[in-house]
């Protein structure tokens, strides 16, 4: 209640300087008001909504009423802000007092942040106690604008700006106004009313099909523009509620990241993540219903129950793919064959809707505070709790690859130690997805690809340590495959075994002939096949030298290799190329003992090799440094590397 009296008592005030510079008349003052009530939202983002004043000449007359300067909406969605200085006020705290940080200079330790209330000395005092700094100077921006910044800075959200365009606002504003008042699952999308240009009208079924058809096409779903706009309606619909702000969007880029290692198709991987983006709209209640809460406590079971199918009901007008629909319908299905609508089972299960299950658990325990564990989980933790459900509620394959795929990172496994690249060319994505996950258990950086010919151009282009193959595909042969992969450069000796149900004497003399070293027929167990291809890849590998690794710095950036390097106690030499720049940094049991760029050497090199971002790197593992030059740690290293980049020291 304070709160909103707080809100209600600051409209007030910014309204009577609005009035006071007739930026206002009485009665647009009085609807902007009537605009607010029973929302978190302030005048002036009402009066600018309404369309009643522009923006930068309401921001100009409170900026001079306070006696500071303000930031636009557009300057402010432009800022990059530096991660140490948003971390000098949490998340939290930021979002509770409307205070945005921008920049902090650690020479004067003063401290600037945006608010809509420039004057509030209290919470000035309070934001100065939280970030230790010195003093703190408050700019100008509109609440809105504060809440976008703080969307988009700390939770990564970047269409956090799209709710300021007032286009936006319009077309997403029936649902959103049913959506927080908790009735969605009840109310009917087609009765809502929105306001547009002034008039107030019903949108139809009719004219969201049309819309839509307008805007994507009939195959909309498998278009980017069609994931797009879900991101900015769900988001919108998602504002509302601070423990969700994000939600959807971050669970529909989990989504994405799983079904792509999985190698699914294009179609495949948009239905998935739609699934992801729409699986909450309409179960606004006081449960934010996740597999797990859904199976473990029976309010959370109750509910889920008359919700599962409230997305799909309420978009049956737009035609979703079958694949989004009964992801959606499923999620709450569990692998026991306990779970709900129709206890279903393992693989029973649709792929989407067991995806979306881990996805949607995961961003609750890592972003809810009002999740089971009343807490956000760290990464690991959430991985923990993912664990301990599998093969219950869980798919305990998909566990497995979500924790790779999402929480893992194939560089930082090739850095850790040296890995086998294998290509593993089978249509089946769940069969090969367990066998991948095995090897990659063994020491194996596996590629996966769905027909010969996506084979043969990953062996045209990437040099594989050995080909697992199937004979059957929907288009195409495994035996003539194998041949036209003899005849490339780099597929000419590759190791090649063949796992397929085909067991004719004649493909395995023909594959043979080829020069296969191994033919095992399905179903083999997928632990004794992997031991197998282990010891096979090994024979092989005796008489070779250890081998470097190599990668991007878009891709990995220095300061994180380094601390893998000094986790892993890895020793070589890391090869550092930028443009025109070229530097070395040399390892020891993962100390830094030397590092070299240009005319600079030891620390100083070093410091200066953490701001290239974009370039190449390349670990050469045989490469034993002589001496030792810097004397501090690893960790030391970076912190006053991390430091100097903060502080602009060159």
């Amino acid at each position: 209640m304070r709160e909103k009296t707080s809100t209600i008592a600051a409209s007030k005030r910014v309204g009577e300087v609005l009035l006071s510079a007739n930026l206002l008349k009485p009665e647009q003052y009085e609807a902007a008001m009537k605009e607010i009530e029973g929302t978190p939202d302030r005048v002036e983002d009402a009066a600018i909504a309404l369309g009643f004043a522009a923006e930068a000449d309401i921001l100009k007359a409170l900026a001079a009423h306070f006696k500071t300067n303000f930031v636009s909406s557009d300057r402010l969605s432009r800022a990059e802000i530096a991660r140490s200085t948003l971390e000098m006020v949490p998340r939290r705290v930021a979002e509770t007092f409307g205070v945005f940080p921008v920049m902090f200079d650690a020479k004067s330790q003063v401290l600037s942040v945006v608010t809509a209330d420039p004057d509030d000395a209290t919470l000035l005092n309070e934001i100065r106690q939280v970030s230790g700094a010195k003093d703190v100077k408050a700019f100008l921006s509109r609440p809105a604008a504060v809440r976008a910044a703080i969307a988009k800075s700390y939770g990564g959200d970047i269409h956090a700006f799209a709710m300021l365009d007032r286009a936006a606002q319009q077309r997403f504003h029936a649902m959103l106004d049913v959506y927080d008042r908790g009735t969605m699952g009840e109310a009917s999308v087609a009765e809502a009313l929105v306001r547009e240009e002034g008039r107030s009208r019903t949108v139809t079924e009719r004219d969201l099909s049309r819309t839509a058809e307008n805007k994507l096409g009939k195959d909309s779903v498998s278009n980017e523009s069609m994931l797009e706009l879900c991101n900015v309606m769900v988001s919108l619909l998602e504002n509302g509620r601070a423990e969700l702000r994000g939600h959807s969007s971050l669970v529909a880029r989990i989504v994405r990241r799983v079904v792509e290692r999985i190698n699914l198709g294009p179609a495949a991987v948009s239905a998935c993540v739609a699934a992801a983006y729409l699986h909450d709209v309409g179960k606004m209640g006081t449960f934010h219903l996740t597999a797990l809460n859904a199976s473990e406590y029976d309010g959370h079971k109750s509910a889920a129950q008359k919700a599962h199918a409230t997305p799909t009901r309420l978009l049956e007008g737009v035609h979703l793919p079958p694949d989004t629909v009964s992801a959606v319908l499923h999620m709450y299905e569990r692998y026991d064959g306990k779970g709900f609508p129709e206890s279903l089972a393992g693989k029973e299960i649709p792929l989407g809707a067991r995806v979306l299950a881990i996805a949607d658990t995961y961003a609750d325990l890592t972003e809810n505070p009002r999740n089971p564990y009343r807490k956000q989980l760290s990464p690991k933790e959430a991985c923990e709790v993912l664990v301990k459900y599998k093969s219950t509620i869980f798919d305990p394959h998909l566990v497995d690859l979500f924790k790779a795929a999402v929480v893992g990172d194939d560089v930082r496994a090739r850095l850790i130690g040296d890995r086998y690249v294998a290509l593993l060319v089978d249509p089946d994505p769940e069969e090969t997805t367990v066998l991948e996950l095995r090897m990659f258990e063994q020491g194996f950086d596996v590629k996966t690809a769905r027909s010969p010919e996506a084979g043969l151009k990953v062996l045209s282009g990437t040099d594989v340590d050995m080909v697992v193959s199937e004979l059957d595909f929907p288009q195409g042969d495994g035996l003539q495959f194998l041949a036209e992969a003899r005849k490339l450069p780099k597929g000419k000796d590759v190791p090649w075994v063949i796992h397929a149900r085909r067991q004719a004497k004649a493909d395995a003399q023909r594959a043979f002939e080829l020069g296969v070293l191994d033919y095992v027929a399905k179903p083999a167990p997928t632990d004794v096949f992997v031991a197998k291809l282990k010891a096979i890849i090994e024979q092989r590998a005796m008489q070779r030298t250890a081998r470097g690794v190599s990668g991007s710095l878009r891709e990995m950036g220095l300061p994180d290799i380094i601390q893998i390097l000094y986790h892993g106690r890895k020793t070589g030499k890391l090869r550092i190329r930028s443009g025109s720049e070229q530097g070395e940094i040399h390892v020891d049991a993962g100390a830094v003992v030397n590092a070299l760029l240009g005319d600079l050497r030891g620390a100083d090199a070093f410091y200066a090799m953490l701001k290239l971002l974009d370039g190449d790197f390349a670990l050469d593992p045989q490469f034993k440094p002589q001496v030792r030059v810097i004397e501090q740690s690893s960790e030391a290293l970076l912190l006053e590397g991390m430091r100097r980049m903060d502080e602009g020291i060159s």
